[in-house]
């Protein structure tokens, strides 16, 4: 079973002005991010939009991915879905595509473990030769406790941690020793998810300022933990202006801001207010986003 490491921009999926998958613009992000020697990419997941595509539209995605990617980097395909039907038909597919592994949420509408583990083994099964790894969230979710119940998954590779708990993560991590991932999904945790042992992280802003976590990754590698510290702080800042105008209108613009036009949001997710674009721009020239981006 393969395992995987290192730096996972979660790719934005790019829409045109009538709100179609921009196919153009996704090959050339994966022609951006392979340049710059990213270890790999997850696609369709929450910064992808995936949940507000079709699944027609997720398989387009995935299959303008894959065929871009040329092995040129890994590609793990975040297939989950409310109806297990539509999670099995995404999973087969991006295994005939030539994914590298699989990834899905919980079932938005169930909290039940037996009904979770019902729809995991009907996913994984799916596609038998991927390592699967299920997105789970911190917080009220025991996630050690769910991992755990599903180790009888013959695929399973491991998980998408999304959640500050470094306790929790690390437990995680020593969950299984060998054939095993768990990424970290928190972009502001990058540098305590390694420490705590996490083998890379995936996440959003990492389609912006990609270099800043590497050298997070390399300053921890090395032990040069001060530098790797101020370089997450300065990360933060950029995602702090995120949040506080809303984070996937205000991801999209600066996307742009770097000549990557990426359209709007899908809803439900709001679009960037016209209005607040000059302040936008002016929050980033703050916190050093060009240089960041830069890297």
């Amino acid at each position: 079973m393969s395992t995987f490491a290192g730096i996972w921009p979660a790719l934005v999926t790019p829409f045109t002005p009538d709100d179609s998958v921009n196919t153009a613009m996704l090959r050339r992000l994966v022609d951006r991010f392979a340049s710059r020697n990213m270890d790999g990419l997850y696609i369709c997941g929450s910064t992808g939009e995936g949940l507000f595509m079709s699944t027609h539209e997720r398989e387009l995605v995935t299959e303008t991915v894959l065929n871009q990617a040329q092995g040129r980097l890994p590609v793990i395909v975040h297939v989950g879905a409310a109806a297990t039907v539509d999670a099995v038909r995404l999973a087969g597919h991006a295994d005939a595509c030539g994914a590298a592994g699989i990834s899905a949420i919980l079932p938005p509408v169930s909290s039940n473990p037996r009904s979770i583990a019902l729809h995991f083994d009907s996913i994984a099964s799916a596609a038998p030769d991927l390592p699967f790894l299920p997105y789970v969230f911190g917080g009220p979710l025991d996630a050690v406790a769910l991992m755990s119940d599903l180790r009888h998954i013959p695929n399973l590779g491991g998980t998408k941690y999304y959640g500050p708990n470094m306790y929790e993560l690390a437990q995680l991590v020593e969950l299984r020793t060998t054939g095993w991932t768990v990424f970290a999904g928190m972009d502001e945790q990058c540098l305590l998810a390694a420490m705590f042992g996490a083998h890379g992280s995936i996440g959003s802003t990492l389609n912006v300022i990609p270099g800043a976590y590497q050298r997070i990754f390399q300053c921890y590698q090395r032990g040069d933990f001060s530098q790797a510290l101020d370089l997450q702080k300065r990360a933060n800042r950029v995602i702090t202006v995120f949040h506080d105008m809303g984070f996937m209108g205000a991801l999209k613009e600066a996307m742009a801001y770097l000549g990557l036009e990426c359209g709007r949001p899908r809803r439900p997710n709001p679009p960037f207010p016209t209005d607040k674009r000059r302040e936008l721009d002016a929050r980033l020239e703050e916190v050093g986003f060009v240089e960041l981006a830069a890297m």
